[in-house]
């Protein structure tokens, strides 16, 4: 116990320069990082020097006009970001449960899931607990995972298919179907196409389809290469409800999911096609790991409906 007093008291950094840290690598800039944290650029900038010296090792690699991160600075970030975000969770219930701070659920969706299911998890916890604000962000799942790291976020809705942090949990699982839709007047025949009509009138459409940067559209490219589909986009998107308003104009067709279409009011003017195997994804809910979470999360999660 002796010793580790000892490391403590003479330690090569404090939580304040590892927070700057990683302020500086999630903006990207010293510059950024600096108006973030309400400081100027050269304090910063003489902070992370400190912290580098003090460790005798190169976190950062600069550039004119960026900041990466170096193999060690990489480690530290990776390793320390669950130990910041246990800090800001515990300083974040102090505040709550005794300092009278509002209480507030701060959710992250990933971008490919639309807008129809959004009621489901906010509906009932805005009519049951008023009182708890809500915070709502659209990000790629990868930053979602991040964030939930660094407890900056409550909660985050995410496709499945990423590894997850052991410090993250799963608090719900449920399946989303896709569809295939065309314009109304396009539509082939009955609407129903055996796999070799698919694919010949697939060559003959403009085809819109969710950007391959994100899982889901990774995903539904390879199950449509396990098809030997050659469907070659006209348009890359990265927004479900996006691609629905351009397939009802007339603009090609797509896969999307049937939830998705739930909210679109001009569904006259769409073509549901069926074809014989269908896409298929899995949206997971997910947190932090605590031992006994804030009252109002518990109750958030709980009101959370499919």
């Amino acid at each position: 116990m002796q010793e580790r007093n000892q490391y403590l008291a003479t330690g090569p950094f404090d939580l304040y320069e590892l927070h700057l840290f990683h302020l500086v690598i999630r903006h990207g800039s010293f510059t950024r990082a600096a108006a973030a944290a309400g400081l100027t650029q050269s304090a910063v900038t003489r902070q992370i020097q400190a912290l580098e010296n003090s460790l005798g090792l190169n976190l950062l690699e600069r550039t004119t006009r960026s900041v990466r991160l170096s193999p060690a600075g990489e480690f530290l970030h990776r390793e320390s970001l669950r130990m910041l975000g246990d800090v800001d969770a515990l300083l974040t219930r102090l505040r709550e449960e005794f300092a009278g701070g509002r209480k507030q659920v701060r959710v992250g969706v990933s971008q490919t899931i639309g807008l129809a299911y959004l009621p489901g998890f906010f509906h009932a916890n805005l009519r049951r607990a008023p009182q708890v604000a809500c915070r709502v962000t659209l990000q790629p799942s990868g930053d979602i995972i991040t964030a939930l790291q660094g407890n900056d976020l409550d909660l985050g809705v995410i496709s499945a298919g990423m590894r997850l942090p052991s410090n993250l949990q799963v608090t719900h699982r449920f399946s989303d179907v896709f569809c295939l839709i065309a314009p109304a007047r396009d539509h082939p025949g009955t609407g129903r196409l055996r796999s070799r009509e698919f694919a010949r009138w697939a060559g003959d459409q403009q085809w819109l389809l969710l950007a391959d940067g994100s899982n889901t559209g990774q995903r539904l490219r390879r199950w449509i290469r396990s098809h030997r589909w050659s469907l070659e986009p006209a348009m890359e998107l990265d927004s479900f409800d996006l691609i629905i308003n351009l397939v009802a104009l007339g603009m090609g067709v797509s896969f999307v999911p049937v939830r998705a279409l739930a909210l679109y009011a001009q569904k006259k003017t769409l073509r549901r096609i069926t074809l014989p195997e269908r896409f298929e994804r899995e949206l997971l809910v997910v947190c932090r790991r605590q031992r006994k979470p804030a009252a109002h999360l518990t109750e958030f999660i709980e009101n959370i409906l499919f």
